[in-house]
Parts: C-alpha cells; sequence; structure tokens
C-alpha cells in the first residue's frame, strides 16, 4: 500500500479551509468521498482535469495519519485509484507543493529541474 497519497485542489477552495483542522474537497458533499491520486498518478490527473489552469497545490498526505476511511477502488478500465471517503484530516498533510503548468497549459509530474 502507498505509504503517500495525493490530492489537487484550487488555492482558491483551499483557503476555505484556512483555520480548520480538516479539508472537504468540492465535491465532497455530492459524491461521498475525495479524490486522491498515487504518485504515478498525478501526471495524468493534471493533464485529465486541470489542464490550463494556472496554479494549484498538490497536497502531499501520509496515509497513516488520516483518520477517514481511505478505500482503493478499481474504476473500470482506469485503474485502481485511492478515495477518502470523509473529511481530510490536516494532521495528515504533510507537504503542500505549488504546482505551475507549462507554456502550452499541461503539466509534467514531477517537475524536472
Amino acid at each position: 500500500m502507498e505509504k503517500i497519497i495525493y490530492h489537487l485542489v484550487l488555492p482558491v477552495w483551499w483557503e476555505n479551509f484556512e483555520g480548520k483542522d480538516y479539508y472537504e474537497s468540492e465535491t465532497l458533499a455530492q459524491e461521498t468521498f475525495i479524490h486522491l491520486s498515487t504518485k504515478n498518478q498525478v501526471e495524468g490527473t493534471l493533464n485529465n482535469y486541470f489542464k490550463g489552469t494556472e496554479k494549484l497545490f498538490l497536497l502531499h498526505i501520509d496515509v497513516q495519519k488520516l483518520t477517514s476511511q481511505l478505500v482503493f477502488e478499481d474504476l473500470h478500465g482506469h485503474g485502481t485509484f485511492p478515495h477518502l471517503y470523509g473529511r481530510l484530516n490536516k494532521e495528515a498533510v504533510i507537504e503542500i507543493e505549488d504546482i505551475a503548468p507549462n507554456s502550452d497549459g499541461s503539466f509534467l509530474y514531477p517537475v524536472e529541474v
């Protein structure tokens, strides 16, 4: 099992949870889970859902610190993705990385320097 998983969030949405000890994605109430990615899935998620977005935060999440249920689910031909059923407790977020696109709006991850 993965030790670190990832979640992409717009900075403006993340700011809604400033001063709170938890985070809820924009779709949690509707879907009942927070979409997450493994490290190998981050680049695909960026380019499939966030292409052209000027700035994102990539939350690095320690799975051992999670208080909500983490489930790896098969998305029928699209791979197995981690989903968090409930709020993300912020103490599990061990790093917040700024992510910006290339000049054409696409993303590379991890970023090569």
